[in-house]
């Protein structure tokens, strides 16, 4: 409530006062959990953090409606975990992914809604269908491939497949260097797709 609008004056009712009353003795931890849960309503994953790319590095939609989403990209970011989200936040970069998977322990940020399309996969029509998920990392530097990335990634497409019914195989979880047109060659011959596909599976 807007207090300047509704300020306290003589004529007030005693029922605003007992309100007014009410809501002080309301804890402070209790108004903490209504402002994270409203943080919480800025992601369409729970378990990924709210890190959002600039509003020039998508393009604003309402999917599943204005366009089916068919596909989950999988990307490597060539930069580490600070450097990818300080790009999608640079509205000069022209670029943008759904998601960001941390190497160390598989944290996800969450860069662009997913009714919006993330400018990831070098190809509009693709684009437009799919869900883009970088990875920290290096194609030629497997060591950051762990397994807290592997999981956590695996747990975040397969609620994507789930939400959008998109059959969780290597049809429709894809690499970038797999999307028609495409000049990048991630995930990169290091990652472990039969190993991916199987979590996807069973997470």
């Amino acid at each position: 409530m807007d207090r300047a609008r509704h300020p306290f004056s003589g004529g007030t009712t005693r029922r605003r006062l007992l309100q007014a009353g009410a809501l002080a003795a309301v804890p402070g931890s209790l108004l903490a959990v209504g402002r994270a849960d409203a943080s919480a309503a800025a992601v369409d994953y729970p378990a990924a953090q709210s890190v959002p790319a600039s509003t020039s590095n998508y393009t604003a939609s309402s999917r599943p409606s204005s366009y089916p989403i068919d596909y989950v990209i999988i990307h490597v970011t060539q930069e580490t975990w600070t450097d990818a989200l300080a790009i999608f936040k640079n509205s000069a970069k022209q670029v943008s992914a759904h998601y960001v998977v941390r190497s160390a322990d598989g944290h996800i940020a969450q860069c662009v809604r997913e009714k919006n399309i993330a400018w990831h996969a070098g190809n509009w029509d693709y684009n437009t269908r799919s869900i883009g998920i970088e990875h920290e990392g290096w194609v030629d530097q497997p060591e950051y491939f762990t397994d807290a990335l592997y999981e956590q990634s695996a747990a975040l497409t397969a609620s994507v497949c789930a939400r959008y019914g998109i059959p969780a195989d290597r049809e429709h979880i894809i690499g970038h260097v797999e999307v028609p047109g495409a000049t990048h060659t991630d995930p990169g011959p290091y990652w472990d797709w039969t190993r991916y596909i199987r979590l996807v599976n069973s997470a």
